[in-house]
């Protein structure tokens, strides 16, 4: 009979989707000595300062919680040090410096939201979807110098369907991540890790950063790549484009729920089709239609009560 380590665990995380793998981490009565997150930031109208979700939830069952600006600084090591781990594990945090990962006699694993080593990168549940896969997953693995590079220990698959939002799949990822960390926890409480180089069979995709150019919308692209961009990124950070109606100043819109019709028409790309209670872009291969969007300093809004108090002009266009 093999007897269990006894495991000493530093969890290291920032928003909502880690919170589940702590979470889980103590329904399983796993020792957790620490909580490394991100200092507090402003947020809000206040711009008051507020803890990031895994120190809300750290706090709340009184868990030890580090808040270092610089990973480097001798104060955080003497402190991450003090606590004794012999296990990190790493969810949705940042790059560690060397000193850090390679501390524990155990480790230092971390969960990424992809199949390993495809979508590398800090948005991998948005840019599954945005590229149309209809499979992505999970992975968990030993961290080295580089980023989402090391050694495999776990993965999970799951599938992707043709209306899954990235919401939606930010959830499921999210509650199969955290069972996904419990066996990998588990085989190394055991002693009975096998961690395999990551190999690489073809062309890689990366997971790049979103920002305000890669989330923009291109109307002149096909249907379905449209259609995958919107909900790749809604409900965050959402898709955008410009409305332009009549003579009047072009506007920024983001653009939420949508659906997709496969048609042949002459339409301009972007052109707009306002009816009594629907809204249609056109785009090669058919029309987007928009069940929900918001406009500058408006709520988010479904289109029929948009409708109600706004006019589009025969000649709006969304650019």
């Amino acid at each position: 009979m093999t007897t269990k380590r006894d495991l000493r665990i530093v969890f290291m995380g920032t928003p909502d989707f880690a919170v589940a793998t702590l979470k889980a981490l103590l329904d399983h009565n796993y020792n957790v000595v620490g909580v490394i997150t991100a200092p507090d930031r402003p947020a809000g109208r206040g711009q008051k300062l507020k803890a990031s979700a895994v120190k809300a939830f750290a706090l709340e069952h009184n868990l030890t919680v580090l808040q270092p600006t610089n990973l480097k600084s001798e104060t955080f090591i003497e402190q991450l040090k003090a606590l004794e781990a012999n296990l990190q594990i790493v969810v949705a945090f940042r790059m560690l410096p060397k000193v850090v990962w390679q501390m524990p006699d155990y480790g230092t694993f971390n969960l990424h939201a992809s199949l390993l080593p495809q979508y590398r990168g800090a948005a991998p549940i948005h840019w599954a979807i945005i590229n149309g896969e209809t499979e992505t997953g999970v992975t968990t693995f030993f961290i080295d110098d580089k980023i989402d590079t090391g050694a495999i220990i776990l993965s999970e698959r799951t599938a992707i369907d043709e209306d899954t939002t990235v919401g939606e799949l930010h959830d499921k990822l999210m509650a199969l991540g955290s069972a996904l960390v419990i066996k990998t926890v588990q085989q190394i409480e055991a002693n009975a890790v096998a961690p395999q180089v990551q190999a690489q069979t073809g062309p890689l995709k990366t997971a790049y950063k979103l920002n305000r150019d890669n989330c923009k919308i291109d109307w002149t692209a096909p249907l379905d790549t449209i259609y995958n961009k919107i909900r790749g990124l809604n409900p965050f950070p959402a898709a955008s484009c410009y409305l332009a109606n009549d003579d009047r100043e072009q506007l920024t819109v983001k653009i939420y729920g949508i659906s997709k019709e496969r048609d042949t028409h002459h339409l301009e790309p972007g052109q707009l089709i306002a009816a009594k209670d629907s809204l249609k872009v056109a785009c090669e291969g058919g029309f987007i239609e928009i069940l929900e969007l918001q406009l500058p300093g408006k709520r988010k809004m479904d289109v029929k009560s948009l409708l109600n108090g706004y006019t589009f002009s025969k000649k709006a266009k969304l650019l």
